[in-house]
């Protein structure tokens, strides 16, 4: 969300009501958390290739890791998920979740 410095992606939690309705009408699982979904337009996209296509519009660093999406989707998947599986251990755990700001809310559906 901090480097979405375009405002480009509104989130949703998978849980919510708005996040549900987008999966059943995706005909995505709507009882599996344990990844992110992008949905452009009429399309949606999972795992690497969701977070690659996300990257290529970031003001940071990570926009450099857009390249790899030549790379076939299960290769790039087996990474993905191995650092899914490892990201407390790899970036650390925090105790509460941040509260979005007034400015920040306006970034979630309803």
């Amino acid at each position: 969300m901090n480097r979405d410095k375009n405002d480009i992606y509104k989130f949703a939690a998978m849980q919510s009501e708005s996040g549900q309705k987008l999966l059943q009408e995706f005909k995505l699982n709507v009882s599996d958390f344990d990844t992110f979904v992008l949905i452009v337009n009429d399309k949606h996209f999972t795992k690497s290739t969701a977070a690659l296509k996300i990257s290529k519009n970031l003001k940071s660093f990570v926009k450099l890791l857009y390249p790899l999406i030549i790379l076939p989707r299960p290769i790039r998947d087996f990474f993905y998920d191995l650092i899914a599986k490892n990201r407390y251990k790899f970036f650390g755990r925090r105790d509460i979740c941040r509260i979005p700001t007034e400015e920040e809310r306006d970034k979630f559906l309803n």
